[in-house]
């Protein structure tokens, strides 16, 4: 996945963690790891902490379709699977 997206993918993953105030451990956590992608580039941080957004959403998104886009849980699910 290009950097540009997925930096794109995981602002839009903060604020909709931010928004619905879901987690806010995870959003600080995600947020850490974002920062730190940005200075050294290595994902792994990013990619863990997607993980634990997606599945989250997922959860959410069953109990209320509209609270979640599709495809925001689209974009993470690649950046989980590359």
């Amino acid at each position: 996945m290009a950097v540009k997206n997925l930096e794109k993918t995981v602002v839009s993953t903060l604020e909709k963690l931010e928004k619905l105030k879901l987690d806010e451990k995870l959003y600080a956590e995600l947020s850490w790891c974002l920062k730190s992608y940005e200075y050294d580039n290595n994902p792994i941080g990013v990619i863990e902490k997607s993980q634990k957004a997606l599945e989250l959403f997922k959860a959410k998104r069953e109990e209320n379709s509209r609270a979640i886009s599709k495809k925001l849980i689209e974009d993470l699910e690649k950046i989980t699977l590359n």
